[in-house]
């Protein structure tokens, strides 16, 4: 594939309702009928393969027909989820599914891996493809870099401000989808490592553990600190962006995304039907603003607590709450006083019996006690009904709870109304057609011609012309008239149209008649076939499939391969320079310090690259620049972003790119595309265990490959700051004080381990593990297979420990001691990447 890194201009007219799109998620087939049946635009869904939410109940390929047919019918657009990263065993089962979308007529697949794209542009030149929120696209640069793969749309980070989205819009000119509804993750997306380091499940994979929702304890400089009922240091709010509708679209947002396949149908009716009602308010001209009600409809079906998360800007006094890590519902109140046989509870929010309620003491670890609510009392008299606010005495089923664990000053939620899963349930439970599309109808004939009708769906412009079996005969009484005609045709209950009588159109030159039944025949095969025309896929190129060839392995000398160093500090890179790596990195939280970096470096006669930050922000081409003015050797790029930065500046900035792990290399698709972009090599995904570690160095140019076999392995990455939240008064870099220049953070897992928390220049947190971890076991057979780069990384490693671990691998790599003798030196982990996985070769 040829690249070419140039503008692309597209004219932007006036928004109008049928430019926004409203994107439902869908895990099963009631979720998906209630995102249809509520006003969803357009619906994401997942098979059993190969998509982040693989706890979800899925569909399975061989429904993709029938997904797409039933989507299609109702004028529904259908997306795949394909957005994981793909191994190189499984690249076949990939292609085979990305045919059997294109054959089903799937509107679009939402990508992660960019050796995917790579894939579907060589079976597909035409094929919609979005780029997904995990390809971690926060920058025009980035967009920029999508476009020779001609993307139909990208995914912004939900780390995006409006501000930024509107500047990436204004500057990229490619269709932005954002997400404005559902759970948050605290760390970038595509970017986190934790919950596969810690517990075999990657979100990479779709297998998300959820990490970020566990407790932690906030070390300082070593020291516990007192945090009282805050112990969810990472769990964010759910984001709740309805009350933003103008400002989203005024910023150039198209496609309002919805998070949510893991959750009930209830809560897709609820969400899709209160933004279906936003969305249309603000092109109505009238107040777009949710009312109290549907705020609290909203909280009732899932909420951690409401945030707007980035978008109006950092504030990480805001972000998360601290003290519970799941869905609460709507909080109603406060417990005023315990009775003999009920609580006494002042409300704020509607309750009624048979709502489930839980009384909140402050630990959610702890079983709390709830359930029904069996009576309400009113000044010592039952309620009849709701009753909104105030005093209220709530007695509970029998044995629901204990009131002796319930005391004065707990929080009272409401976790359940039947009420309202019963109406929510009502919207999509029902045999008749969720919404009709318009009929127009054009009748002519003469008296002993067939009569010629052509009906249109005015939504497809779809049309179809059916004549009548009879010839039209005189009429001696009771002649076809716009009326009658009208009656007939427009008997369109149980179908997916209506016909308004200003719609038909009837052109009979004389008095006519035709039989009822005849009539009735040809509106019964208009609407079959106009039905049929609904259901029908559009049509894609497809090209024939090539089998994936394997490559000869050819090994290379062993002097061949390089050792390189990656020091975070000016003391570690003097300590390394001394010895004989042959290359160094400088990964600073400071970019000042590059400078003084280069040129300690050569001092010592050694080359030296820089590294880029993980995340590019639409401001920050300034550290970009920055780093090249240092004059590196090399830079470590980490993002497609500060890729398309230095790919667009060759003729000024002539520096050779090296390609880091947070590209995400998983497969040879990925590698070719990265090298043929321009990377003078790349490093593989920390998401291969050592089989697939293999697979990969058999199928491609490995000495082009680097890999990292020794490091603290990075796992959240993430723009919600610790430091700032916990140990300032301020809400962001501009006021926190930067408490990050003076303490030192970790957080203490319940394990026990204390994972160090550092800041790059950005502001944005990375989150080490503990322990240091080795790949020193595998080296002879990475040997063997002439891969071209080994890496150590240093996190807070004094100069002499880095002498240490550099010496004992270049010893390994000479052949003088094994690889188990490494890391059990170190007392390392003995692991490659994420996982440690076994060889089945």
């Amino acid at each position: 594939m040829e690249f070419e890194w140039r503008e692309k201009t597209i004219v932007q007219n006036k928004v109008n309702r049928e430019d926004i799109e409203l994107l439902a998620p869908a895990g099963n087939w009631d979720s998906l009928k209630a995102a249809v049946a509520n006003g969803a635009d357009a619906v994401y869904f997942g098979v059993e393969k190969f998509n982040a939410r693989a706890r979800a109940a899925n569909f399975t390929m061989a429904e993709l027909p029938e997904i797409m047919a039933y989507l299609h019918m109702y004028g529904v657009k259908g997306f795949l989820t394909f957005n994981i990263l793909i191994f190189e065993q499984e690249l076949e089962d990939a292609r085979t599914l990305i045919e059997a979308c294109i054959d089903a007529g799937v509107d679009a697949v939402i990508v992660q891996d960019l050796g995917l794209v790579k894939l579907i542009r060589e079976i597909s030149p035409d094929f919609p493809i979005h780029g997904s929120t995990q390809m971690t696209i926060t920058s025009p640069e980035a967009v920029e870099f999508t476009k020779p793969f001609q993307l139909e749309r990208v995914v912004l980070g939900r780390e995006n401000s409006l501000k930024e989205i509107k500047a990436i819009g204004q500057k990229a000119k490619l269709p932005m989808e954002v997400f404005v509804h559902g759970a948050l993750c605290v760390s970038y997306s595509g970017q986190c490592l934790t919950s596969e380091m810690w517990g075999g499940r990657s979100a990479n994979r779709g297998e998300c553990a959820q990490a970020c929702r566990l407790p932690y304890d906030l070390i300082v400089d070593g020291q516990k600190q007192e945090m009282g009922n805050i112990a969810y240091l990472l769990s964010p709010k759910d984001l709740a962006a309805i009350d933003l509708i103008p400002e989203l679209i005024e910023a150039g947002v198209t496609s309002f995304k919805i998070e949510g396949r893991l959750k009930s149908p209830e809560y897709v009716a609820n969400v899709v039907s209160k933004y279906r009602a936003a969305i249309d308010r603000y092109f109505a001209d009238q107040d777009a603003a949710p009312s109290a009600e549907e705020l609290r409809e909203l909280q009732q079906s899932f909420s951690r607590g409401f945030t707007h998360g980035f978008l109006k800007g950092t504030n990480n006094k805001t972000l998360l709450d601290g003290t519970f890590p799941k869905s609460r519902g709507v909080l109603l109140g406060s417990v005023k006083k315990v009775l003999s046989r009920s609580v006494l509870v002042e409300i704020d929010s509607p309750l009624k019996r048979g709502d489930g309620i839980v009384f909140d003491a402050g630990d959610p670890t702890v079983d709390e006690e709830g359930g029904r609510v069996y009576d309400l009392l009113v000044n010592g008299k039952k309620a009849e009904g709701e009753v909104s606010q105030g005093l209220v005495e709530i007695v509970m089923g029998r044995r629901d709870v204990r009131l002796q664990r319930i005391h004065a000053g707990d929080r009272v939620w409401k976790t359940n109304d039947p009420e309202l899963n019963k109406r929510l349930r009502q919207s999509f439970e029902t045999d008749k057609p969720y919404r009709t599309f318009p009929l127009a109808v054009y009748v002519t004939g003469k008296c002993g011609d067939k009569l010629q009708t052509t009906w249109i769906d005015l939504k497809t412009n779809h049309a179809v012309t059916i004549q009548s079996v009879e010839k039209l005969q005189a009429a001696l009484k009771r002649p076809l008239t716009a009326a009658l005609l009208h009656e007939q045709f427009g008997r369109l209950g149980g179908t997916l149209f209506h016909l308004d009588a200003d719609q038909l159109i009837v052109e009979l030159g004389e008095e006519v008649i035709l039989p009822v039944s005849e009539l009735n025949r040809i509106r019964r095969s208009a609407i079959e076939e106009l039905t049929l025309l609904r259901r029908k896929p559009p049509v894609y190129q497809k090209h024939a499939a090539t089998p994936m060839t394997v490559r000869p392995v050819v090994k290379p000398a062993a002097q061949q391969a390089q050792l390189t160093v990656l020091c975070r500090s000016l003391e570690q890179l003097e300590a390394a320079a001394q010895t004989d790596v042959d290359l160094l990195y400088a990964d600073f939280e400071f970019v000042k310090q590059y400078p003084e970096a280069v040129k300690l470096a050569h001092r010592y006669g050694k080359k030296i690259a820089l590294a880029t930050m993980r995340i590019h922000m639409p401001d920050e081409n300034g550290v970009l620049a920055l780093i090249a003015k240092s004059k590196p050797d090399a830079i470590l790029v980490r993002n497609t972003g500060a890729l398309y930065y230095y790919l667009s500046r060759r003729d000024e900035i002539n520096i050779p790119l090296i390609g880091d792990f947070s590209l995400n290399v998983s497969n040879h698709k990925t590698v070719e595309l990265f090298l043929q972009s321009g990377l003078e090599r790349v490093t593989a995904s920390y998401d291969l265990n050592i089989q697939q570690m293999i697979d990969l160095l058999e199928q491609t140019d490995s000495s082009r490959l680097e890999l990292v076999i020794h490091q603290h392995l990075p796992m959240f990455h993430t723009e919600h700051c610790v430091y700032c939240t916990f140990l300032s008064e301020g809400t962001d870099h501009t006021n926190c004080g930067t408490p990050c220049e003076k303490s030192r953070i970790s957080l203490k897992d319940r394990v026990g381990f204390s994972h160090p928390v550092r800041v790059d220049t950005g502001c944005r947190n990375t989150v080490y593990n503990a322990i240091d971890q080795s790949g020193a076991e595998y080296l002879g057979e990475f040997q063997r297979l002439g891969v071209g780069s080994y890496r150590i990384e240093f996190l807070e490693e004094a100069q002499d420990r880095v002498k240490q671990v550099i010496e004992l691998y270049r010893r390994a790599l000479r052949g003088e001691i094994n690889g188990s003798h490494v890391w059990r030196t170190l007392k390392a982990t003995n692991q490659l990447g994420v996982t440690r996985g076994h060889l089945t070769k």
